[in-house]
C-alpha cells in the first residue's frame, strides 16, 4: 500500500511524492530491559536523576478573586511556556502569565533575570497587559545580531488557533539602557513558533510555524530583516491519516540534514518523525515512532558531552506528572532514560490550602525548556500551568547513566 503528499518547490510546481506506507512504527528508542517495545518500559523502576531545585515565580491568586473565595487551581494566575537564555552574565527566563485559563485575553508575557540560576528576581512584564481581546504567549529568547529578543505570539479572542485570530509572530527587544523591552516588530503573519531560531550551515535562521489552523510550515530567512522569511511547507492537520501535529522541534544532524520530532494530538500517545536533507525545505512525510509521549511538549539539546537529550512527559499512563531525560549518542536514536526528580516546592504565599496538588508526584510539570551552563543543565518547567520552576541537573550524573 502507498500514500503520497504534496510538496512545493521554490519555482511553484506541485509534485507527488509517493512514499510505502510503513507497518511498523519507526524505532527511535531502545532501551536496556525492554528494547525497542514502549509497553514493556519499567517506568516505575528507571534511573532518578536529582538535582537543585528553585522557584522562578511562584503561584498566585487571580485578580478576580475575593475574600472568603474558595481557592481552586483555576483561580490561580496561569504560567506557561517558560523559556531559559545565558545574556549578558545571567539567567534570563520568560513565560506566558495570564488571568487565569491558559491563553485567555489579557494574558502578557512575563520574565525574571538570575546571577545564579536559582535565586531570581521579581516578575517584571515584558509587553505589558494587552487589551481585552487580545493576549500574547511567550515564544521563545532570541539573540540576533547581539540583540536579545523576546518572541511573543500575538491574537484576538480565547486561544490563538481558529478563526479570525489575527494571530502574528512580534519581537520585543531588551533596551539595556533604560532596562525595560521593546516593541521591535513584526516577524510573520498568521505564524506562531516553537522555539526561537536556529542558525542553517547558510547564515540563514530557520524556525518552526504553525498558522491558526495548525498546519506546519518552516520559516527560513530572517539574515537581512527581521520581517524576511520564506514559508516552506511540511506537513498540513489532515495530510497524514491519524496525525494531529503539535509543537514541533528539529535539530541538525552531522551530515546535515533535520532531524525533526513533533508531538501528537491525534491519540497515539507517541512522538511523529520527519527529516529534511535540504536545509528545511522540503520534508518527508512524518511517521509514527515507537518513542511514547504524554501528549505534551517536548524539548532537546545537544551537550558540550558529545550526546544529545531530550525531556519529555514519557509516560502515557501517569501523564505529565512525571518528566524524563532521554539521551542520544548519535542524535536520532535515543538509549536511556530517567525521571527527573521534582521535589515538592516551598509553599507560596496565601495558597497553603491547595498545596497537596503542587506534591511531588501529584502536581504536573510540563513544557520544559534546557541550556547548558558551567557543566550543568537548567531545566525550566511549569508546575500545574501556574509556577514558573528550574532545575539544575550535574551532567557528571547524566553521563553515568551511559556507563
Amino acid at each position: 500500500m502507498k500514500h503520497f503528499t504534496l510538496r512545493t518547490t521554490i519555482a511553484g510546481a506541485i509534485l507527488l511524492s509517493f512514499l510505502p506506507a510503513p507497518a511498523e512504527p519507526l524505532n527511535i528508542l531502545t532501551l536496556p530491559g525492554s528494547g525497542t517495545d514502549p509497553d514493556k518500559i519499567d517506568f516505575d523502576n528507571l534511573p532518578e536523576l536529582t538535582g537543585q531545585h528553585a522557584v522562578i515565580n511562584p503561584a498566585k491568586m487571580s485578580p478576580g478573586v475575593k475574600a472568603g473565595d474558595k481557592l481552586e487551581l483555576n483561580r490561580l494566575r496561569l504560567q506557561l511556556h517558560n523559556y531559559l537564555i545565558r545574556h549578558d552574565g545571567k539567567f534570563w527566563c520568560i513565560w506566558s502569565d495570564g488571568p487565569k485559563i491558559e491563553d485567555w485575553p489579557t494574558q502578557e508575557i512575563k520574565y525574571a533575570t538570575s546571577k545564579d540560576g536559582l535565586n531570581w528576581s521579581p516578575a517584571k512584564s515584558v509587553t505589558g497587559t494587552p487589551k481585552e481581546p487580545y493576549a500574547y504567549i511567550a515564544r521563545g529568547l532570541w539573540i540576533r545580531d547581539g540583540e536579545l529578543l523576546t518572541l511573543a505570539a500575538h491574537y484576538k479572542d480565547k486561544g490563538a488557533f481558529g478563526a479570525d485570530k489575527e494571530l502574528q509572530l512580534l519581537a520585543f527587544a531588551w533596551d539595556d539602557t533604560n532596562k525595560e523591552w521593546k516593541k521591535k516588530g513584526k516577524v510573520y503573519d498568521n505564524a506562531i513558533n516553537n522555539f526561537p531560531p536556529q542558525k542553517l550551515p547558510t547564515g540563514d535562521w530557520i524556525l518552526t510555524r504553525r498558522d491558526a489552523r495548525f498546519n506546519v510550515s518552516i520559516l527560513i530567512g530572517g539574515k537581512e530583516k527581521l520581517d524576511q522569511w520564506e514559508n516552506y511547507p511540511v506537513v498540513k492537520v489532515s495530510e497524514v491519516k491519524g496525525f494531529r501535529p503539535d509543537e514541533p522541534i528539529f535539530w541538525l544532524m552531522p551530515d546535515k540534514s533535520l532531524n525533526a520530532l513533533f508531538r501528537d494530538n491525534g491519540g497515539s500517545q507517541r512522538l511523529f518523525h520527519s527529516t529534511s536533507y535540504d536545509n528545511g525545505k522540503t520534508w518527508d512525510t512524518p511517521v509514527l515512532t515507537n518513542f511514547p509521549n504524554s501528549t505534551s511538549k517536548i524539548f532537546s539539546l545537544e551537550t558540550s558531552r558529545g550526546y544529545r537529550v531530550m525531556i519529555s512527559n514519557a509516560n502515557p499512563k501517569w501523564g505529565r506528572r512525571q518528566l524524563h531525560l532521554s539521551i542520544s549518542e548519535d542524535g536520532k536514536n535515543f538509549n536511556r532514560m530517567a525521571e527527573l526528580i521534582l521535589p515538592t516546592p516551598p509553599v507560596a504565599e496565601n495558597i497553603d490550602s491547595l498545596w497537596k496538588k503542587f506534591s511531588q508526584g501529584i502536581g504536573s510539570l510540563q513544557y520544559p525548556h534546557v541550556i547548558e551552563h558551567e557543566d550543568y543543565l537548567w531545566i525550566a518547567l511549569s508546575r500545574n500551568k501556574l509556577q514558573t520552576e528550574i532545575l539544575k541537573v550535574s551532567l557528571d550524573d547524566i553521563d553515568k547513566l551511559l556507563q
